[in-house]
């Protein structure tokens, strides 16, 4: 029986329905002005990870014209002067054989005052240490020359400066060692490269945007390395229609509570203004946008591998 039917009069019963509390609309307002403010917030993350994202993009891409453009405003100079060696070397040979042939003349200028002159001065720039010194500057000049347009062409590869952003048959072993170059100083240091490439066909790919991909897992290999000197391992293969890349150090490695983390916009281990979170992220993402995959393997203390497997041909199938 119900509390309405206690209170009723004997006489006429009746029912009266229980008032609704004056509070209640507040507080159904107030709810669904909770749910839309979380919903909003989350929205708001959501478009400031993609405007962050963006941005980083956005800064690659610069970086990609200005390795470009630098490449571009070196090479011309640098041509040059690699023409000019070649004639400077012909020139100087000409020269060493006149001096031999004055320097046979000069037993027959004995007791002359020109023999006095010429063996004083023979003395004074000496001679005998140049004719051995010049040759050899002049091919370690000729090596630093070739190893500035080497970085130049490097960075043309790199950024991939004859690229329109179509998708196009690339070399990846020429994409991985033009990066290694470019990231060369960065690695030095801290770790040997160690290659250990196969046969890799050609693949269908956005070249520029592979070799960032590259970059960001070198570059991050190099920064788990905290010994004195540790091995970075760049190995290539292929499975079946796919190729892969492998990019494993024997660094600090990452925590289990970290790994499942480690391409979530924006997530970084590195000390605050050491690293924007973005690299994997991005590199995530461009690997995705060519239907493949990352796979990592860590374990702290032992290092990290990950391996970026692509199909060859841009049509086939998501990686899973």
């Amino acid at each position: 029986m119900s509390d309405d039917t206690l209170t009723a009069a004997p006489a006429t019963p009746t029912t009266t329905a229980t008032p609704r509390c004056a509070s209640c609309p507040h507080a159904d307002r107030l709810a669904e002005l909770t749910r839309s403010n979380d919903d909003l917030t989350q929205l708001n993350e959501t478009l400031q990870r993609t405007q962050e994202q963006l941005v980083q993009s956005e800064k690659l891409a610069s970086i990609g014209q200005l390795a470009a453009g630098v490449a571009h405003e070196i090479n011309n100079p640098v041509g040059y002067v690699f023409s000019n060696f070649s004639s400077l070397e012909r020139y100087l040979g000409d020269l060493f054989r006149m001096l031999a042939l004055y320097e046979s003349a000069e037993a027959q200028l004995a007791g002359s005052p020109h023999a006095a002159r010429i063996a004083a001065l023979r003395a004074e720039i000496e001679l005998d240490y140049l004719k051995e010194d010049v040759p050899t500057l002049m091919a370690e000049s000729r090596e630093g020359i070739a190893r500035v347009r080497k970085i130049v062409q490097d960075l043309k590869d790199f950024s991939h400066v004859d690229a329109r952003k179509e998708w196009e048959w690339a070399d990846l072993h020429k994409g991985l060692d033009s990066t290694l170059n470019i990231v060369n100083n960065e690695i030095k240091y801290k770790a040997e490269i160690v290659r250990e490439y196969g046969t890799l066909p050609e693949v269908q790919c956005l070249a520029s945007e592979l070799n960032q991909v590259f970059m960001n897992l070198l570059v991050n290999a190099a920064h788990a390395i905290h010994k004195p000197r540790g091995t970075i391992h760049v190995r290539t293969g292929t499975a079946g229609e796919n190729v892969w890349v492998e990019i494993e150090d024997d660094g600090s490695g990452i925590s289990p509570d970290n790994l499942s983390r480690i391409f979530d916009p924006f997530f970084t281990t590195k000390p605050v203004g050491k690293g924007t979170g973005l690299g994997l992220s991005l590199s995530y993402g461009i690997v995705k946008k060519h239907h493949g995959r990352i796979d990592v393997d860590s374990e702290p203390g032992r290092g990290t591998r990950f391996r970026v497997t692509l199909p060859v041909h841009r049509d086939l199938p998501e990686q899973t």
